[in-house]
């Protein structure tokens, strides 16, 4: 058969291997490694290849002007934090988002998680010191622990095996909320946390909640049997990650029966960050081979001539819905940077899914020594994201955020206007700062009234 990815060089699982690899742990025993990667290779895939070629699918509408990509979820999940208030009011959140972007915009919305997998994450230096004491950095809990101790820093292989039975239980519970009963249109009144409720973002949500529901008795009126409509009742989350640790990616990875194509089964979409972008290097070996939709985050360092080098090499026969690049330029630069790739991408003819991550571009330490990023900084990339798109003449594909159901107090600002003094009240991240509910509403409908206009 023809294949929708043409080889330019020789890929295989393990082709990457070939390459220099950042961000891998320095695994401090390669037999106890070897044994669990083996391990993992025998396990079942976590998704399966028809999924990951629907979300393609719905993600080339996207490239073509015809949806919007929600894409959202914890910074780092852990291993801790697990269980099915968790998972429940995060996906909540999610559907909220989703739903104030369809009915207030007008345009079907791709949801994509940052769940079922988001295990790892990136450091900017391999140590971390504290009192004068030097540890290996904390890499996420599929690689160490967070605590501050000589063992619990030591990258342990079996944390593979746990991250993999987590997230195959996450998504259990998620294709069981999805497609239960929990996501019905006719529910959504009941997804409003107290908390939210309660506020100025939870009172909007709840009118346009009795709005949709006028709806859904109008079109039963009329007698059309929402009954029978499972676009009422049930939706698609599609589940995405960083594909940080290559071994893990690796023992995942399955050939598919259908097309004999390799599909990375971790997850439905797989991205690359800023720090393993290099177009030598292993990461982007890796996820050129795998024919899963792929992102690849954008930072502003990076030149247009590099970034149409990596669609090239991520996406050579321009397949819609197949890359999507993820700025993260912060709120100050945005205008300035991304014009010039807008164009450059749209010249070299990749029909790519463009969306904007505003969290990490806009990220500070306080005072007090905690990370945080001010809500008003987020919500003027994305604003900087839709002037440059309406400037070339391109659409604003997306947004990438990090969130929480939780009512924490990790991003200043907002409707609540959080304080510096008061980050400490409900500071839980395990790495990054996340939007709290309200805040993640409100960032909808903001992003909905860019749409409309």
């Amino acid at each position: 058969m023809e294949h929708p990815f043409p080889v330019t060089a020789p890929w295989t699982p393990t082709s990457w291997r070939d390459f220099p690899a950042e961000q891998q742990p320095d695994w401090p025993d390669p037999s106890a490694l070897d044994r669990a990667t083996k391990t993992l290779a025998g396990y079942p895939p976590l998704v399966f290849a028809g999924e990951a070629r629907s979300l393609r699918g719905a993600l080339a509408k996207v490239a073509s002007g015809e949806a919007f990509l929600l894409q959202a979820g914890d910074c780092a999940e852990s291993f801790d934090a697990f269980g099915a208030d968790t998972i429940r009011e995060r996906l909540k959140v999610i559907l909220q988002m989703a739903v104030v972007l369809m009915y207030s915009s007008g345009v079907p919305v791709v949801k994509v998680g940052r769940i079922a997998g988001q295990y790892a994450k990136p450091r900017s230096a391999p140590l971390e010191e504290v009192g004068g004491v030097e540890l290996p950095s904390f890499r996420g809990h599929i690689v160490n622990d967070a605590a501050f101790t000589a063992e619990a820093r030591r990258p342990d292989p079996d944390r593979l095996l746990t991250a993999y039975h987590q997230s195959a239980a996450t998504l259990n519970l998620v294709r069981a909320f999805t497609k239960g009963g929990f996501a019905d249109l006719n529910r959504v009144h009941a997804w409003n946390q107290e908390f939210v409720s309660s506020s100025a973002e939870g009172q909007r949500y709840e009118q346009l909640a009795h709005e949709i529901d006028r709806a859904l008795r109008f079109m039963k009126a009329c007698g059309v049997h929402t009954d029978d409509e499972p676009q009422l009742h049930q939706v698609d989350i599609y589940t995405s990650h960083e594909a940080l640790i290559l071994g893990y990616e690796e023992a995942l990875t399955r050939r598919d029966s259908i097309t004999g194509d390799f599909y990375d089964c971790s997850a439905h979409m797989l991205w690359i960050g800023e720090r393993t972008r290099q177009l030598d290097g292993a990461h982007v070996e890796f996820l050129r081979g795998v024919h899963n939709p792929i992102g690849c985050k954008v930072g502003p360092s990076v030149t247009a001539e590099d970034l149409v080098a990596l669609c090239d090499a991520l996406d050579p026969d321009r397949v819609p819905g197949r890359l999507t690049l993820i700025s993260r330029m912060g709120a100050d630069r945005i205008t300035d940077l991304l014009p010039p790739l807008l164009r450059a991408v749209e010249a070299s003819g990749h029909p790519v899914v463009w969306a904007c991550d505003p969290m990490h571009g806009n990220t500070f330490t306080a005072p007090n020594g905690r990370k945080t990023r001010r809500f008003d900084d987020v919500l003027a990339e994305i604003a900087g994201f839709f002037a440059a798109h309406a400037e070339v003449g391109t659409w604003p594909g997306g947004v990438h955020v990090e969130l929480t159901g939780d009512d924490v107090t990790e991003c200043l600002g907002g409707s609540e206007d959080i304080l510096e003094s008061q980050l400490d009240t409900r500071y839980e991240t395990m790495c990054d700062p996340r939007l709290n509910a309200r805040q993640s509403l409100d960032l909808a409908y903001r992003v909905a009234e860019l749409l409309r206009a």
